[in-house]
């Protein structure tokens, strides 16, 4: 079984239009792709457009086991629904993907420390799906300290990070910081970075431009490291 862990240094940094770029460039390697969003809270969309992208044949319910609409961190989602959050379950989950599918694309909920319960985080789920990581990462200014952050916390766990990917997520001015802290991250961590992606404007997820989307993530995103 093969897969990637997409985690990101913050909530809203594009691990989900980059999950599902990189799903669509796999299915049209003729890779059998699956997608997994264990746990998803806010608009519901993210689970979706990853399935669409990879173009499965997988029941939402399948690739999502548990959805809140209320935009907090999965556990509170959880609390204020009156459950919890069952980590075998998830954990069966993506099993049972992972022996359909060649290699599996898993994105979290926010970053890699974000709770799913009072006493289990994220990185600790990644821990017992034993996938390597991928971290999605803003361009500019504090993104250094954020992205060290997350590779410092991912390796105490012993767990191996593939590389980091610069998104622009938004459309800002390119400064020196933004110029210089792919560089700097790669020197300091020694971990690889794997792209840098332009502002690709909007993108619906219900209604994706997938093949915009994998012509763009193709030319400036390593899948290959990846795989």
């Amino acid at each position: 079984m093969a897969g990637i862990f997409i985690t990101g240094t913050d909530t809203g940094v594009g691990k989900t239009v980059i999950g599902a770029g990189i799903a669509a460039i796999l299915k049209g390697r003729n890779i059998n792709v699956g997608v997994y969003k264990p746990v998803e809270t806010g608009s519901g969309s993210d689970a979706l457009f990853l399935q669409k992208a990879a173009g499965v044949t997988d029941t939402l319910d399948e690739i999502r086991k548990y959805f809140f609409s209320i935009p907090v961190s999965p556990h509170l989602a959880a609390r204020l629904n009156n459950t919890t959050i069952d980590i075998p379950l998830l954990v069966n989950g993506y099993n049972t993907l992972a022996a359909r599918h060649q290699f599996v694309i898993v994105e979290g909920a926010g970053g890699i420390a974000v709770p799913l319960s009072d006493k289990f985080l994220t990185v600790e789920l990644i821990s017992q799906l034993k996938l390597p990581v991928l971290i999605i990462t803003r361009p500019h200014l504090g993104t250094i300290n954020h992205t060290l952050l997350t590779i410092k916390c991912a390796e105490a766990y012993g767990l191996n990070v593939k590389g980091f990917i610069v998104n622009y997520s938004t459309q800002i001015e390119i400064g020196l910081s933004e110029k210089t802290n792919p560089q700097e991250i790669e020197k300091i961590s020694g971990v690889k970075c794997l792209g840098t992606v332009p502002y690709l404007g909007y993108i619906s997820p219900r209604i994706p431009d997938l093949e915009l989307l994998k012509k763009n993530l193709s030319a400036v995103v390593n899948v290959d490291a990846l795989l």
